[in-house]
């Protein structure tokens, strides 16, 4: 069981930490000021329950491969409801998903640059299935604005008899350049700007 003394601090800074991101927000009149706490509450909750559930699978290879199905499910269905959720973007979705984090993985542990063991594969799945949503959103999101901006070229392809994957090539691939910018930034950063959270964990471990 946890020190609950101990977590009191953590918990008044949390609180206030909310309470500044609300106030804010609602003063900026964002339409979702209560998102982010609702996001950290939620979260929080999340994470205590996983923590049950993973500490009983942690060493069994077909639990953690289960656990990682629900992550990618969860992720390629968040990432389809942030661009309108249909079935068949939802498929799109899931397979581009699919394809960059087998991709990912295999290198990782085809190289032995990570041991392929349960509690390993469970933890850097859940690291490149997270980053890959992120990504997943950001371009998707970023390729509908730049189609409705520039709807008259994309028109002009058209009617041209462009096929609607000619058509929006060019928005498509500003959308990846895009949405790589957060990532390529934090990691240009990393150690001058921001810690990995492996990093700040390790400090905080005394290591």
């Amino acid at each position: 069981m946890p020190n609950l003394p101990a977590l009191v601090p953590t918990l008044v800074a949390l609180a206030i930490l909310m309470a500044v991101a609300t106030a804010v927000l609602w003063g900026a009149r964002s339409p979702s000021f209560l998102a982010p706490s609702l996001a950290v509450v939620r979260g929080a909750a999340q994470l205590a329950l996983i923590s049950l559930v993973l500490g009983g699978i942690i060493t069994d290879p077909f639990w953690v491969a289960v656990a990682l199905l629900v992550m990618f499910s969860v992720a390629a269905v968040t990432a389809t409801r942030r661009l309108a959720w249909s079935w068949h973007r939802f498929a799109a979705v899931a397979a581009t998903m699919a394809v960059g984090i087998a991709v990912t993985l295999v290198v990782v542990f085809g190289t032995g640059a990570v041991a392929l063991e349960p509690r390993y594969a469970l933890a850097v799945g859940g690291i490149v299935i997270g980053n890959c949503m992120t990504i997943a959103v950001l371009a998707g999101r970023r390729f509908f604005e730049a189609v409705r901006g520039e709807w008259d070229q994309v028109e002009g392809w058209l009617a041209l008899g462009a096929a609607p994957r000619r058509a929006t090539l060019t928005q498509a691939r500003l959308s990846i350049h895009s949405a790589l910018i957060p990532s390529i930034d934090q990691t240009k950063t990393t150690g001058l700007v921001t810690l990995p959270g492996a990093f700040v964990g390790a400090i905080f471990g005394g290591a």
